[in-house]
This record gives C-alpha cells, structure tokens and sequence, in this order.
C-alpha cells in the first residue's frame, strides 16, 4: 500500500466514524420517539483507491409488521367509537335499582299510584302519581334527545374526520414529492420517510390502507376495499354536516349527507363499504345504525305506555278519539306516527295543576268536571293494574313477549347492557392485538445497550484511523529530513 491510498484510506475513514457517530447519536436521542425507526450507515469500498464511502442511510422497518399494526389501528378505532355508544346507551337508561333510572322511575310511578288508590281522597298522594308519571315521561324524553344528540355529535365528527383525511393526504402528497426530489438529488430522506410513516398511521384510524411503492421511493395508498387515496395526486373526501339531527332524518330519505370520494357517492358504513374498518365507518354506524336502532326501542316502550292509558275501556269518561293520560305531544297517537314518539310522550294537561289541570281527573277521569266520590278507588286501581299487566310490544325488536311495562323497560336496559358488552370485549381484543403487535414493532426499535456497543466500536476506528493519518505523518516528515 502506497502512502497516499494509506492516507486516503485514513481520511475516508475518519469520514465514514463521524458519520457513524452521528447516526448513533440520533439513535439515541430518538430511543423515546414515537414512530422512529433506527437507521444504519450504509458504507461501499471505494475499490483501488482505498477507503470507504458513505452510500447513505437505512431505516430498519418491518413493513409486514408496520402494515399490521395499521390494520389493528383501524380496528381498533373503528371498535371504540361503537363501544363509546353502547356505554353512552347503557348510562342514559341507567341500571335497574339505580337512583334516576328508567326503571326506578318506572317502579316509583306504580308505588305512587298503588299509593294514591289506597287513600283516594288525599290529593296530596294523586299529586305525587301525577309527578310520577311527569318525571317518567321527563326520562323517556331525555334518552330520545340524547339518543339524537349523539347522532347530531357523529356527524360534527365526521365533518371533523373528513376534512383531517383531506389534509393529511395533502402533507402525504407533499412529503411524497420531498422525497423523491431527494432521492434524485442524492441527498438523505430517513427523517421524510419517519415523516410519512407518521402522517399513513393517523390516515389508517379513519381508513384502513394498504402501502403499494412507487418510482423514487414514493407510495400509493389504497384502502382493502379497492379506494385508491392517493396515487400522484390525492383524492378528495366530502361531506355536509347538519346542525341538528331528528329522529326522521336518514341517509336512505336523503336527510342526512353521505360520502363522497371525488364527487362520487360511496357506501360509507356496513360490509359493503369500501372504507369500512376505521373510526370513519364506525361514526357512519353510530348516525345510521347503533343510534336510529335504540330511538326506534325507546320509541316502542313510549308506544306500549301510551297505548296502555289510552284503551277506550280503562276511563269511561273519556272522549272516544281523545288521548289518554300519556299523550303524543298532547294529542291522541296514531301508529303511524311511531317514529320519533319517545321524545313527544307528555302527561295530559288536565291532570297537571301547572297547565290548569286538576289532578283529581287522576281519580275520577278525564272527562271529569268536578271531584266527585273522594274515597272512590275504582279508577287508580285500574291504572295501576294497567301498568302492570302483560303486554306485548306493538314493534320494535325487542321480540312479541308479553311483559309488564317494567319487565319491557328491564327488556330494554337488558338489551342495551348485551350490546355495550359484546362491542367492549370487541373492543378489548382489537386492543390487545394492537398492543401486542405495537410491542413487536417496538422491539425493532433502537436499543440503547446495541447502539452504546456500536459508538464504542466507532471510536476504535476513528482511533485507529486517526492513528494511520499520524503515522503517515510521521512517514512524510522522516522521508523529507533523509532527502533533505
């Protein structure tokens, strides 16, 4: 070996140390960086003349197990914002025995009205039947108005998760074309593809993707349902929001907004759905699906109520056609006007003192004009056996059992508790596999015992190397004294 390729080969080599060095420091300064992948100096013999060359910088990442973990992301996404309905559900009904719930005021009203019958003539206890039934239909009100709040609150989300997905596919578009400029300039890109990584990770909680590479380092996306996100140029969500959702607005009756990707209507929720998976799906399935299910149950327990007061034969004193005790917004109900009734349920007037009615109608009728017979029972125990007979439901799918009006609200709660459960252990799973999978990908990440081994072993070089410089030195200095 000549002097000059020993010197050549030292310098390089000093290059390629301090190269190294830095990249392990990176390293170790990113151990707790999310999403950071480790990187490795890529080195090439610079052949006869000696030495070493620094070709660039690698990331170390398992894509199969990247592209996996994406996928549980979605999942898990897409599981939570369901389960967060079903929890919601379960707390607005509330437990049986709980203070406030549906059926506790259920039971209150049929205590008061047992009450009210065993002493007639005490207005004081047909008041509190009166408030009984009042607070009742209060409850039944609220979970209806909560049940179209939480759809009014999917949609504000899915605006929000809409226009998230458009910009995070113009940075990907953007980072895309970084890294390709980089690439054909032949400069370094591991901190743009960290970058990317970041920006494909928050697109797949809304939408499951697939990666396909592209020229220069560049990549597509596709969701598994055949979407292509970006490929170049990204495509284009869109979605108008409404303000306020009420029980009759529907994507099917055109009501309510759907998807559209490019102009194009897509399928936004269900198996059919080209983006199904993600938290966007699943806040579809909470407007569309988990929420008009439960208006449309709570809506049949308002309907058996009704139709319970409101039999022809329980008060003769009442009107053929007019309503009964509980009413459709003061009126009579029709069937056809199901939809939406839980949230219209009221107390007749004409038992309510605060809409100058008199609560002895409690006792003597609807169509009482005067107190009449105080100590006469008749009527309270009517209505009290009323709410406590055995019925079936008119619709809904709470199944053609017949039940008390308890038993059906118990039915109701039952049901709810059953669904917040079976998405809670979906939920559950989809964590676990994400979190098992989030561990592997770790594993993978920098080690800081691996990189202190591998800055020690770069220090032995760039000693030994700095060692050749001064020898060669020394060489020089020795050749020049004996030619001088």
């Amino acid at each position: 070996m000549s002097i000059t390729s020993a010197l050549s080969s030292a310098i390089s080599g000093l290059t390629a140390s301090s190269r190294a060095a830095g990249v392990v420091s990176t390293n170790l300064a990113n151990v707790l960086t999310e999403g950071y992948a480790p990187r490795d100096i890529v080195l090439s013999s610079q052949g006869r003349i000696g030495g070493v060359s620094v070709i660039g910088v690698t990331r170390n990442v398992d894509e199969s197990l990247l592209s996996e973990r994406r996928f549980a992301d979605s999942e898990l996404a897409y599981a939570e914002a369901r389960n967060d309905f079903a929890l919601f559900l379960e707390t607005e009904l509330g437990l049986p025995g709980e203070a406030g719930s549906l059926n506790d005021l259920i039971v209150s009203f049929e205590t008061q009205l047992t009450s009210a019958a065993a002493k007639p003539e005490e207005e004081v206890r047909l008041s509190q039947a009166v408030q009984g039934a009042k607070t009742l239909t209060d409850k039944i009100n609220s979970v209806s108005e909560a049940i179209q709040q939480e759809r009014t609150e999917a949609e504000l989300q899915i605006e929000q998760a809409v226009a998230d997905l458009n910009r995070l596919l113009v940075e990907l578009q953007t980072v895309n074309k970084q890294i390709s400029t980089t690439k054909d300039t032949g400069g370094l890109s591991a901190s743009l593809f960290d970058e990317r990584q970041g920006i494909v990770d928050k697109i797949s909680e809304y939408v499951p993707v697939q990666i396909a590479p592209r020229d220069n380092d560049t990549v597509a996306l596709f969701s598994p349902g055949g979407v292509i996100l970006i490929d170049g140029p990204p495509v284009e969500f869109s979605f108008t929001a409404s303000n306020v959702i009420a029980p009759q607005m529907t994507l099917g009756n055109g009501l309510l907004s759907g998807l559209e990707i490019n102009g194009l209507p897509v399928t936004p929720s269900g198996d059919n759905s080209p983006i199904a998976g993600g938290r966007l799906s699943a806040l579809f399935e909470v407007r569309d699906t988990l929420a008009p299910s439960a208006q449309t149950k709570i809506d049949a327990i308002a309907r058996n109520l009704i139709e319970r007061f409101q039999n022809p034969a329980l008060d003769a004193t009442r009107p053929p056609g007019d309503p009964g005790l509980f009413t459709d917004g003061g009126s009579a109900f029709a069937s056809v006007d199901e939809l939406g009734i839980a949230g219209r349920l009221s107390v007749i007037a004409l038992v309510d003192p605060a809409l100058s009615g008199a609560v002895f109608r409690l006792r003597g009728g609807l169509g009482s004009t005067a107190p009449g017979a105080v100590g006469d029972a008749t009527l309270l125990l009517a209505l009290s056996d009323t709410v406590r007979a055995r019925a079936p439901l008119a619709s809904g799918s709470l199944g053609s059992t017949s039940r008390s009006f308890a038993e059906h609200a118990t039915a109701l709660v039952s049901d709810a508790g059953q669904q917040r459960l079976f998405l809670e252990q979906s939920q559950s799973f989809a964590a676990s596999r994400q979190a098992s999978l989030l561990e592997l990908e770790l594993q993978d990440g920098v080690d800081s015992d691996t990189e202190l081994q591998r800055l020690l072993l770069v220090e032995q070089a760039y000693t030994a190397n700095a060692r050749m410089i001064k020898t060669v030195d020394e060489m020089i200095d020795t050749m020049l004294r004996i030619a001088s």
